[in-house]
């Protein structure tokens, strides 16, 4: 049996934005990585950076299909997959999917822990792109080493 990990929110805005604010590296800094080499693009591997971590992760077999998926491997037994869907009122759902693990212990709580940290790239995204507002500033500097 494999593990996922899965978030899914509705942002009040156009699929093309959202595309926009997940794969340009310009607008991902103001609500989730502090760093990235470049822009997410079909076949590219880059390196992003968390705000709260030291460590650099690289992110690898990206794919893209512009307005609808994008999915990538940052943690070699994984596939993340982010898809979008476009709404009549214009507005976009969008889906996060982490999968891969086996089960076992240590795999049931990464599954627990990234459920809820994709929900809060989510959430991160949809106040950001709706309002402006950098919900992640300042949220993680608890896990910072000392």
């Amino acid at each position: 049996m494999r593990l996922e990990s899965n978030a899914t929110i509705q942002i009040q805005k156009p699929v093309e934005e959202v595309f926009e604010g997940i794969v340009n590296p310009e607008k991902m800094t103001k609500y989730f990585i502090s760093e990235s080499n470049g822009k997410l693009e079909t076949g590219k591997d880059l390196i992003w950076k968390f705000p709260e971590f030291d460590d650099k992760f690289p992110i690898k077999e990206i794919k893209l299909e512009t307005n609808r998926s994008i999915s990538f491997v940052w943690d070699p037994e994984t596939v993340v997959i982010i898809t979008l869907e476009k709404l009549p009122d214009n507005s976009t759902i969008v889906r996060v999917n982490e999968n891969g693990k086996e089960l076992n212990e240590d795999n049931l709580k990464w599954a627990l822990e990234n459920s809820g940290g994709w929900a809060n790239f989510l959430a991160c995204l949809k106040a950001y792109l709706e309002y402006g507002i950098q919900l992640r500033k300042g949220a993680f500097d608890f896990m910072r080493k000392k």
